[in-house]
């Protein structure tokens, strides 16, 4: 048994507390909103994000992110990108050496083009050296907390973080593998949900699977050069955090970024579509996250072009289609 902090009660957050609860773990469950954290003190169950499952005994909720970190040995974030290094710092006084901390937020930082691991290794750098893990792959919050099958990945510059969140975690119901390519793990979470937009919008044009599936082949070629480049490995993005949360993300009715892409696709305009929406869809963002950092970088990636071109500079989804059959003919390989 471990004592878990989990920094963020939105769905997945709730959703990994419910299976970290399963695994036979402690649990605080920090919210950065009073009102969730009261209605999950009061209802034992989160009626604004993730309604219908009850919070199991081992799940303690608050709002005090002291008393969430006190006596943690694990500390797991799951908060929108933007405000990672923004909750580090704030949690600062109360994180110790001898905590594993776990990310679970999928984005890069638009100033900084950093990656959220190194992130928390910038904010951490004058204090200690972090042991960090990133959690992720294929996996829906609600899928998750009906306890449908479900695997993913803790990756880790060292193989003892890994596999300590893989224990934690694990059930017979949610599978952890472990890796230690976290810079590959990190991109494949990230830049998949630009293509989830990008998948989006054609399916909102009423274009059918030959379009969707050519554009999902090509934005996992554009996923690994970046990852690559960025020091990952190809094979880290045909894996789980690659190619099977592309997928599921590109594909699944449950995407929230694939929403806002359809809906882009109808005609719609972006701030209508995300002002309808609870939760944040990390595409939006890092669409202009990777690009800034692509275009430094001198990596191709015409999709991730595409897509921050559609949302920051009115190219409609016709356009971004149009144009990205008509670029010169080439190798599949390039």
């Amino acid at each position: 048994m471990k004592r878990i902090a989990i920094i963020g009660a939105g769905s997945w957050g709730t959703a990994l507390a419910i299976v970290a609860a399963r695994a036979g773990n402690q649990i605080k469950l920090w919210a950065h909103s009073v009102e969730v954290a009261n209605v999950l003190r009061q209802e034992r169950e989160n009626k604004i994000y993730l309604p219908g499952f009850s919070l199991p005994d081992a799940i303690s909720p608050t709002n005090d992110l002291t008393e969430s970190l006190a006596d943690a040995e694990i500390v797991l974030t799951v908060v929108p990108s933007h405000v990672c290094r923004e909750i580090y710092t704030q949690m600062l006084a109360c994180l110790r050496p001898q905590m594993v901390f776990v990310n679970a937020t999928k984005g890069i930082e638009i100033e900084t083009g950093m990656r959220m691991e190194e992130v928390v290794r910038d904010v951490l750098k004058d204090h200690f050296e972090p042991r960090y893990v990133v959690l992720s792959g294929p996996s829906f919050a609600l899928e998750v907390a009906r306890d449908e099958p479900c695997a993913i990945v803790a990756a880790a510059h060292s193989v003892e973080w890994a596999a300590a969140v893989q224990e934690t975690f694990s059930t017979n119901r949610f599978r952890v593998y472990t890796n230690n390519d976290v810079t590959g793990v990190e991109i494949g979470g990230s830049i998949k949900n630009v293509m989830a937009i990008a998948t989006g919008a054609v399916n909102g044009l009423g274009l059918g699977y030959n379009s969707a599936a050519a554009l999902v082949t090509r934005g996992l070629a554009e996923m690994t050069r970046l990852a690559v480049r960025l020091g990952g490995r190809a094979e880290t993005l045909a894996g789980l955090a690659g190619m099977g949360d592309l997928v599921l993300t590109c594909f699944g009715n449950l995407s929230r970024n694939r929403h806002v892409g359809y809906e882009l696709g109808r005609g719609r305009k972006l701030e209508e579509i995300v002002g309808e929406m609870r939760e944040v869809a990390e595409g939006v963002k890092t669409a202009r996250a990777a690009h800034k950092l692509s275009t430094r970088l001198g990596v191709e990636m015409p999709i991730t072009t595409g897509v921050y071109q559609m949302l920051y500079e009115g190219k409609s989804p016709r356009e971004l289609m149009v144009e990205l059959m008509e670029r010169p003919l080439k190798s599949e390989r390039v």
